[in-house]
This record gives structure tokens, C-alpha cells and sequence, in this order.
């Protein structure tokens, strides 16, 4: 099976993923009754399961990895054999996942080729809503992945990738272990064209020089003999190099009656067209000037812009692909687990629901599951951001990408690919780019109408400079359309927000929203909590208060162990923790304990929480426990203790607020603890304005409060108790390991221990604004200029050309500088 074919050489691509083969590293197997190589033992195994279900027709889509079908143009709305083995279960499992907000639905990630604009975006998610059963589409031009929500019961995945395909653009469902690949082979193809370009551009400027300089001993034949060379080596810069773009016109030319907009690519193919047409009627008529030197450096320097933009796109792209380079390729799978106990490593895509693996201590788990058997100790870091070992029985959920610590544990495989857990991070990841800031949406939305200005611009600079002078009209015409791409101001924003949630996702924030960093730069008031936020949330139990005679502190630290298990606020924990330490078991009790939001516990006779809610009297405190966080325990009887759990300061909070403040932003403490308890931490903190005893209600009124008086409101909390508050407010933070990372109502959630990515957010945020604000005003600037400049015949088409370019690549590596934030 893993033989090396006689001639290397002659194979070029895997087979499955269409990544590069070596000779070193080949695996062969019969399929389809023809042999077949491919780069890794993932893909032989994918493919061999493919084939097994026979589901072949699949590979029919390996053209479009990086090639256009034969005729696009004759696509009908008959989805085509080969893309029906998209619906099939098996891939339908592993290419899409259930929406965590609409259980009935679908979600997949799609991955583009050929987005190249606002415009291109903009016609993409319309084309896709208009299909029954699509509920939403998001697409980011950054990442040139599309997030569609369907009902399967409506539309099918096959039908999804055709309708994208009937526009003139590719898709297929994106898988993270093949973006390497993919990204590789972009950059490799348009490298290729841009040598092309270059080395065309290179020999016409040569050719070009004895024109530029008057040389007088030129003779005619020579001339006319540099002239057709010159022609010759432009052919190929034309239909090679600047293929692809003239594809991409046509079909945003053809859909213009239905979108109304145009994509950048239209006034550039249009404008190299125009100038190859008019160069080649002057050489044949041996009247006027040839373009071929600026056709060529034209195309060379606006590849040359679009890699530089391809290495930042690829680079902002990395959210998913790193966290799947946390699994594990293969797995052990027991055969038959019910009669045997024989065991074989396969690879993990060849796995599927039900299958029952056996994790190895030191492995990481591979795929989502449930434990059969033994008790696991993991490490869930890498989901939830907590560093301590998590305790697993018997029927517990276990996580793909969770790392067995311990001893060697059996699970039974429940989900798999996007299914996962951290498949869902991932999206996540991708959510925060495809959400669109105001600032973004509307230059987006500028972009696409302002092609249609710039054609109507060039059009009537041509006619009015056909009566002026009708040898200039058509390289006046040109220098319109190649000097006023709008390119920057596409590139704009989008860049710039890549950029910066990339940095940030580094460095333990993870943004969910993409409105986050514009509107933390607009933040006034900063609400923030105490247990879990500023506080590291794993406080110890101090001492029991205000103990009922007749009880002592094991019964009642019994009966609050018995409510809080199963809970996850860090004081319960406390409770927990200390009851296990002095070994004393929960009573059992008369009914299932009842969770209060943000409240306490109910359970019979008993009640356990915040003072407010049980209406009772502030215990007093001497001033060793000033600090501590009380919680209140009371029967039908009234109080029966009081538990003072000490809390200890969050690494980088006191940084945090000083620097909040120092921004002019005012800080609100607001926590449910004793309001003696919040008024020590807030003078510790030095936080003025804050309150005991809130309830989540009132920490919602009160975010409701400042936005009606016009401020703009950043929440900080822990996800649990204050999910009412996080979503009202207008910027939202999840801090800590309470909340897990798919239900988080909050706009981003922090990962980390410490407070730092917080502080830095505030100034990347700052930084963002700045960088995007002059992108836009570089390239509104630059187009104000160059528009009228072009439109008198001011330069030629080769200037503007140049100038175009430079404008693209200003952007690109002026948002780049946000990433230097994390390093």
C-alpha cells in the first residue's frame, strides 16, 4: 500500500487534496481500477472510505482546486452529478455542523476562489440568499470563507456549491488539514503569473528603450521588428498572467442587470484590453504609439501588489488551521468492542459516530465522545483556557483536542470534522471577521458603486477627448481606468481588521463579534464584575460566620455541598473544594437544588446565596475578613451560617483599571457580593463608583441606564451570572473559564488568567481606528488626485499603473503594522 510508483516525477498532485506530492513521501492504492498517489496517510484513507461508499464521483470536483471548468457559462440549475455525492451522510457529517442557535439548521464553511472585491462579496451572499432554505450567509473577503446557516430539509450542500459555481466563482467545503495546500497552490499560481509578467515586462521595456531615447540610427525594419517582438512577448503577459482577471470581468458584467455593481476587475480588464487593442492597431498601421510596455508593467505591478495582499489575507487566516494542528492524524480504534479487544491505529478520518477509541495517557483526544470506561483527568486548555486538570466519570462529554493526563481511557466517538467542539472555535474565529463594523460595511458598499463611477468617468473622458484630440482619447481613457482602481479602497478596512483580530486572537482574547475593536476605540464606561473578573475566581472557604447553635460547621458546610454540586460559579466551587478537603460528604436531599440567576439555591427548606435575594441582615465582620465574599446559608427557620470565601486579585487587573481610567473611561463596579465586600476591593482597586448586593437585573438596568444617556457601554464579566448585563452592553468580554466558549453571549472571550490581552485590546483598538482612518483617507485622497490628473492626460497608462499599485499595497502593509502588536 505504501509503494512508490517507478516514475515520481510525472505525478504531481495527491490525488484527494491536490497538495504536492514528493518522491520521498508517496502512497499508493488502487481505485476506481486506476492507481492513484497522495501526500499522507489522511488522504489515502479518506479517499479509500470515499470509494468504499461509493461516493467516487466526489473526486470529479478536483478540477476546480485550481482551475475554472471547462464551460462555466453553460452551467444550468441541474446540480450536476459530480456534486451530488455532497449529500450523502458521511460528508454531509463531516462537512457541516448543527447551528448552536437554531438546532433544526445547518451550518458549513465554505471556501472561494475568485473574490476579489467588495462587489464580489456583496454578489456571492445575495446570489446565496436568494435560495430556499438558505437562512444567512456571511462572507469575509479577508479569509474567502463563507458561513451559510440552511435547513437541510429545504436545500442540499450539492445545490449551494452549483449556485456559486452558476456566477462565475468556486466553491467547496472547506476543510482546515487541507488550507495548507490550498494556500500553498494559490501562492504558487499566481507567483508563476506574476514571473510571467515581470520577465514580459522586463523585455518590452528593453525593446521599448530605443523609442524612449530618440535614438536616430533606429531603422525602420529594426523598429518594426521591436515592435512585433514586443507584441509577442505581450500576448502571453495578457492571456496568462491577467487570465483569471478577465474571467472574473465577464461574469460581473453578465450578473450587472441583476447586482447593479461591478467588481475592480472589470475597469482593469477593460482598461488592459482597451490598451492591447489600441497598441496592436498601431503596430499593424504603423500610426500612433503602442502599449505594450505599459500593459505589461501594469499587469506585473498589479500581481505584484495582489501576492503582497495574498501573504497578509493568508496570514490573518490562521485561527482554524491552528487549532486542527492540535489533533492527532491517526487513533487506536477497537475492532469489535463489544467481543473483542483487539486494537488497530487508523487514521482519524477514517473513523466515524460510534466508533470506540482507546486514548493513550499523554494523547490528545482526536475527536468529540462520551467515556465508557474509567475515570480521565484532562487538560482543556486549549478550549476553555483553564490550565487545571478536569475530572471525568463514566457518560461525561470528552473534547476533541483535550489532552488525557492520567491513565488510559475507552470513549465512543459521537461527532467528528465540523461536528466538534473545536470546530466550532473555529468558527468562531471566522465569525469575528465576518461580522462587518459600520466603518466597514460602508466602505464596502462605496467600493462597489464607485467602479460604476469610474466606467462612466473613463467613457466620458473619451469621448471628450476624442473631439480634442482623438490620438490621446484612448490613453486617456486607459490611464482613467488603471489610475483610479479602487482596490484601496477595498482593501481598506477589511485589512486592517484582519490584522488586528489576528494580533489580539494571539494574544488570549477571542473575538466573536467583528465590532469589537471599533467599538471598544468609542467605549465611555467600562461595568465591570468582582467574583471571576477582577478576582481570579478560585477563592478558598476563610471561615464559617454566624453559626445556628446546635450546628456545626461540618453539618451546614454538608448541607452547601449538597446544593452546589453540579454548579460552576467559582464561590460553590469554594464550597465544594473546602468539603472535600476536610472529607465530609453532602447530605441528600429532599429535592433537586433549583439555580436562581445570579441569586442562590433553592432546594426544600433551604436556601444558599447572595443576602439580597434571602432578605436577611448583614452579618458584621471584623476587620480580618473586610475582603472576604459572604455567602448566605438559611432554612425555613432563618440563617443558619455564613460562608466568608477569600478572593485574590486577578493577574494584570490593577493594570487594567489604571489604564481604563488614564483613557478617560469610568469604571462601575458592580457585584453581587456584600456591599462591604465590593466597597474594600473598589477601594483596592481604586475604583470609585460601585455597588453591592447587584442583582443581574440590576447590573441590566443600570448598563440600560448610561446608553440612554448616550454613553457607550464595555462590559466585563464572567459569563455566567452576568449574561443578561454582557449582552445589553454595546462591547462585551467573557472573562475566565466559567462560561464555555459556544455559549458565551459575549462579543469576545478572554482565555487567559491575566487582564494583559485586555489592556491591550484598549490600545490596539486605538491603533486600529488610526490605521483604517488613514487607509480610507490615503485612498479617498489618492483617487481625488489621480481622477481629474488621469482625466487630462497628465500620465500615461504605465504612471498610472504604478501608482494604482502602490496605492494597494500602501494599505495592505499599513494594516499589517497592527500585527506587530503581539510580538
Amino acid at each position: 500500500m505504501n509503494t512508490k510508483p517507478e516514475n515520481p516525477l510525472s505525478i504531481e498532485d495527491c490525488y484527494h487534496c491536490g497538495g504536492d506530492l514528493t518522491s520521498d513521501n508517496l502512497y499508493e492504492a488502487t481505485l476506481g481500477g486506476s492507481p492513484r498517489y497522495f501526500c499522507c496517510a489522511g488522504c489515502l484513507a479518506i479517499a479509500q472510505t470515499i470509494h468504499g461508499q461509493g461516493l467516487e464521483a466526489f473526486y470529479a470536483r478536483r478540477l476546480p482546486l485550481g482551475q475554472k471548468p471547462d464551460d462555466v457559462g453553460q452551467l444550468t440549475d441541474q446540480v450536476p452529478d459530480a456534486l451530488l455525492a455532497y449529500d450523502d451522510p458521511v460528508l454531509m457529517d463531516r462537512f457541516t455542523r448543527v447551528s448552536s442557535e437554531y438546532p433544526g439548521e445547518l451550518e458549513t464553511t465554505l471556501r472561494l476562489e475568485k473574490i476579489r472585491c467588495a462587489a464580489c462579496v456583496w454578489l456571492n451572499e445575495q446570489h446565496l440568499k436568494r435560495l430556499f432554505g438558505v437562512k444567512d450567509v456571511q462572507i469575509n473577503y479577508v479569509t474567502q470563507r463563507a458561513t451559510v446557516r440552511f435547513n437541510p430539509k429545504e436545500v442540499h450542500l450539492s445545490k449551494l456549491l452549483h449556485s456559486v459555481e452558476q456566477i462565475g466563482y468556486e466553491a467547496w467545503p472547506f476543510e482546515p488539514s487541507m488550507s495548507a495546500d490550498l494556500a500553498k497552490k494559490e501562492r504558487r499560481h499566481l507567483l508563476m503569473r506574476l514571473g510571467v509578467a515581470v520577465l514580459g515586462m522586463m523585455q518590452v521595456m528593453m525593446y521599448a528603450w530605443p523609442t524612449y531615447t530618440g535614438a536616430d540610427d533606429l531603422l525602420v525594419e529594426q523598429e518594426l521588428l521591436l515592435g512585433w517582438t514586443s507584441w509577442a512577448l505581450t500576448v502571453p503577459v495578457v492571456l496568462y498572467s491577467a487570465g483569471p482577471m478577465f474571467v472574473v470581468a465577464w461574469h460581473s458584467i453578465r450578473n450587472f442587470p441583476k447586482t447593479g455593481m461591478l467588481g475592480m476587475d472589470v475597469p482593469v480588464s477593460l482598461a488592459v484590453a482597451l490598451a492591447f487593442i489600441a497598441g496592436t492597431i498601431s503596430l499593424v498601421f504603423g500610426v500612433g504609439e503602442s502599449y505594450f510596455d505599459s500593459i505589461t508593467m501594469f499587469i506585473a505591478f498589479l500581481l505584484g501588489a495582489r501576492y503582497l495582499e495574498l501573504l497578509a489575507r493568508q496570514d490573518a487566516q490562521g485561527g482554524a488551521e491552528a487549532l486542527a494542528k492540535q489533533l492527532p492524524a491517526t487513533c487506536d480504534r477497537f475492532e469489535d468492542y463489544a467481543n473483542s479487544e483487539v486494537i488497530k491505529s487508523v487514521p482519524v478520518v477514517r473513523c466515524v459516530v460510534g466508533d470506540v477509541l482507546r486514548i493513550a495517557p499523554g494523547d490528545v483526544i482526536p475527536v468529540d465522545g462520551v467515556l465508557l470506561s474509567g475515570e480521565a483527568s484532562l487538560n482543556e486548555a486549549i478550549l476553555s483556557g483553564e490550565s487545571r486538570p478536569v475530572s471525568k466519570n463514566i457518560g461525561d462529554v470528552l473534547y476533541a483536542g483535550s489532552h488525557n493526563i492520567v491513565s488510559p481511557i475507552v470513549m465512543r466517538v459521537t461527532a467528528l470534522g465540523q461536528g466538534t467542539r473545536i470546530a466550532g472555535i473555529a468558527s468562531l474565529l471566522d465569525k469575528a471577521l465576518l461580522a462587518k463594523p459600520q466603518v466597514v460595511g460602508l466602505a464596502e458598499k462605496w467600493a462597489g458603486y464607485f467602479v460604476v463611477f469610474l466606467m462612466t468617468a473613463a467613457g466620458l473622458t473619451a469621448i471628450a477627448w476624442y473631439f480634442l484630440d482623438p490620438l490621446k482619447a484612448w490613453e486617456t481613457a486607459v490611464a482613467v481606468l488603471v489610475a483610479s482602481c479602487p482596490c484601496a479602497l477595498s482593501l481598506a478596512t477589511p485589512a486592517a481588521m484582519a490584522a488586528a483580530q489576528g494580533a489580539i486572537t494571539k494574544l488570549g482574547l477571542l473575538v466573536v463579534r467583528g465590532h469589537v475593536m471599533e467599538t471598544l476605540a468609542k467605549a465611555t464606561d467600562l461595568v465591570i464584575d468582582k467574583t471571576g473578573t477582577l478576582t481570579t475566581g478560585h477563592p478558598e472557604l476563610k471561615a464559617i460566620l454566624s453559626l445556628r447553635p446546635g450546628y456545626t460547621e461540618q453539618q451546614v458546610l454538608a448541607i452547601a455541598a449538597a446544593m452546589e454540586s453540579g454548579q460552576k460559579h467559582p464561590l460553590g466551587l469554594a464550597i465544594l473544594e473546602a468539603a472535600q478537603k476536610r472529607d465530609i460528604q453532602p447530605i441528600i436531599l429532599s429535592e433537586a437544588p433549583v439555580s436562581e440567576l445570579g441569586k442562590g439555591l433553592r432546594s426544600g427548606i433551604y436556601q444558599l446565596g447572595a443576602r439580597q435575594w434571602l432578605n436577611l441582615e448583614p452579618v458584621s465582620v471584623n476587620h480580618e475578613n473586610e475582603q472576604t465574599s459572604l455567602v448566605y446559608l438559611k432554612d425555613d427557620q432563618g440563617l443558619l451560617a455564613v460562608f466568608a470565601l477569600l478572593d485574590t486579585p486577578r493577574p494584570g487587573a490593577m493594570e487594567f483599571i489604571k489604564q481604563v481610567q488614564a483613557r478617560g473611561i469610568q469604571v462601575h463596579l458592580l457585584s453581587g457580593d456584600d456591599e462591604q465586600t465590593v466597597t474594600w476591593w473598589a477601594r483596592y482597586f481604586g475604583i470609585q463608583y460601585h455597588r453591592g448586593g447587584a442583582l443581574p437585573e440590576d447590573k441590566f438596568s443600570f448598563s440600560d441606564a448610561l446608553q440612554k444617556e448616550g454613553k457607550v457601554v464595555w462590559a466585563v464579566g464572567d459569563g455566567v451570572n452576568d449574561a443578561p448585563f454582557l449582552a445589553k452592553a454595546n462591547v462585551s468580554i467573557a472573562v475566565g473559564s466559567g462560561a464555555p466558549l459556544a455559549q458565551a453571549g459575549a462579543d469576545a472571550v478572554l482565555t487567559t488568567e491575566s487582564l494583559k490581552p485586555l489592556s491591550q485590546a484598549l490600545e490596539l483598538a486605538d491603533k486600529t481606528k488610526i490605521i483604517m482612518r488613514q487607509n480610507l483617507i490615503w485612498a479617498f485622497v489618492y483617487n481625488v488626485i489621480a481622477i481629474p490628473v488621469a482625466m487630462m492626460g497628465l500620465v500615461n497608462p504605465w504612471l498610472a499603473g504604478i501608482g494604482m499599485s502602490l496605492s494597494s499595497l500602501a494599505v495592505t502593509l499599513n494594516a499589517w503594522r497592527l500585527r506587530k502588536i503581539s510580538e
